[in-house]
């Protein structure tokens, strides 16, 4: 069996938020990554 070579077709991005709670993190996050 030979192993195919992995294609990766989207950008790979890490995100970091930091802020209170209720402050639209999660929201944000969830629209960039819609986007990407």
């Amino acid at each position: 069996m030979s192993k195919e070579k992995f294609k990766r077709t989207k950008p790979h991005i890490n995100v970091g938020t930091i802020g209170h709670v209720d402050h639209g993190k999660t929201t944000l996050t969830a629209a960039i990554t819609k986007i990407m």
